[in-house]
């Protein structure tokens, strides 16, 4: 764990004493038990060890953050994604962040039984959108094409349709229609969905046929709603529970991926776009049964809301034990600060015929009006007008250099929220309970 640093070049001032902190960090967690196993007093052991070792990290990347981000994305030359980062990270500055086969190791534990390695993976990435300039480049990255996007679209630019394990897609009278589609689950979210999801929001935003989105829940086959549509019952707390939720992979990739994506649009990669770096649509979502959790959110990025009479919206993180995404921060600009700290401190539900829905969502029809309220919807926003002014909104609303901050922080707060033992026994509490 204390090879040099990238490329043998000297070392940063205080990279010594970071590896020593990481050795010593290592060697006591080697000589006890695995987490669950220990006793009060072990407990209390292993976390001054990784605590010391953490603030020797978050103080080494105070200084020298910008230098890391370089020497791994080749004077920035190279659009590393968040998980490609790490990785790099991990290869070049052992110790800065967990290896890969720590974070194998981690995988393969339920939750309470892990020792927290993200929480570094989370100190790391907080340093690097702090920069100002290694920041922007990152979330550059992240704006860029998924890889699965690009082989797709040629299929798709033919075909008009992808399907895919929790997303179909289909492009139909120039709107890409995203269905969420784990019906067994009620679109609850994890990490396969998040890449369906960023594949299907690239894919509709590269197609020049494209001109509005739109996303929907399809029909459940859940036993308590079959038959019914349901747009999203937000984090799957069993997947949580048994391990299978990871920061980068999942919560932070969502957030910089296809959440921002539909925020600011996919990076443009044709140089002779020249007026703008961002290729943008208008979207529409359309809410059936409820929103719970990432489902709110989503809704918060989006142009235009339609709620079924009977929906309500929630955000039940913070009861969760957890930070319910950017919502802390989108939130206020919809509905103001006293409901937004009920909604997100306390919990409360939002039903759809209440008159403070209005201030989530743009109309509320009967369910059985959904489908022509839909169709009005996305022809409303169909022009070249509407584009460029839901552009400058946006700019208005959301500073990039607002939601880089936000994200700062976030990356390290839910990292140690993962790790909470109220959030472990919590959802621990659901996942046994739960048929």
């Amino acid at each position: 764990m204390t090879a040099a640093p990238h490329r043998r070049e000297s070392a940063p001032d205080g990279w010594q004493a970071l590896t020593e902190a990481t050795e010593r960090a290592e060697k006591v967690l080697a000589a006890l038990p695995g987490p669950v196993r220990r006793t009060a007093e072990q407990r209390a052991e292993a976390e001054a060890a990784k605590n010391a070792a953490r603030a020797r990290r978050a103080r080494f990347l105070d200084e020298h953050a910008d230098t890391v981000y370089d020497r791994l994305t080749e004077g920035r030359t190279r659009h590393l994604r968040i998980d490609e980062l790490v990785a790099a990270a991990s290869g070049a500055f052992p110790g800065l962040v967990p290896t890969e086969e720590q974070l194998a190791q981690e995988r393969s534990r339920p939750q309470a039984d892990k020792e927290g390695h993200e929480i570094d993976q989370g100190i790391f990435l907080r340093a690097v959108l702090r920069s100002s300039s290694a920041g922007p480049h990152l979330l550059d990255a992240m704006l860029r094409p998924s890889d699965r996007a690009r082989r797709l679209l040629p299929e798709f630019l033919r075909t008009g349709v992808v399907e895919m394990e929790a997303v179909r897609l289909e492009r139909r009278d120039g709107v890409a229609r995203l269905t969420m589609c784990r019906d067994d689950r009620l679109n609850a979210e994890d990490e396969q969905q998040v890449d369906d999801m960023e594949t299907a929001v690239d894919l509709a935003l590269l197609d020049p046929g494209v001109r509005v989105g739109l996303l929907r829940g399809g029909e459940m086959s859940h036993r308590r709603y079959r038959g019914k549509r349901v747009f999203s019952a937000g984090i799957n707390l069993k997947y949580l529970s048994s391990g299978d939720i990871p920061l980068v992979d999942f919560l932070l990739r969502r957030e910089l991926g296809y959440l921002h994506k539909l925020v600011r649009g996919v990076r443009a990669e044709d140089s002779g776009l020249w007026h703008t770096r961002h290729i943008e649509k208008p979207w529409v979502a359309a809410v059936d049964g409820f929103a719970i959790g990432g489902g709110t959110q989503v809704l918060l990025v989006l142009d235009h809301v339609i709620a079924a009479s009977d929906a309500y919206l929630s955000l039940p993180a913070a009861k969760e034990g957890i930070i319910p995404g950017v919502a802390n921060f989108r939130f206020s600009r919809y509905a103001g600060p006293r409901l937004s700290r009920q909604v997100i401190l306390e919990g409360r539900r939002i039903w759809a015929s209440e008159p403070q829905a209005r201030l989530l969502v743009d109309e509320v029809v009967e369910p059985r009006e959904m489908d022509a309220a839909i169709e009005r919807a996305v022809a409303r926003l169909d022009g070249e007008a509407v584009l460029v002014n839901r552009r400058m909104l946006n700019l208005a609303e959301e500073p990039v250099d607002a939601f880089r901050a936000y994200m700062a922080e976030f990356a390290l707060q839910q990292a140690l929220r993962l790790y909470g033992v109220d959030v472990i026994h919590k959802v621990g509490q659901f996942a046994a309970g739960e048929p």
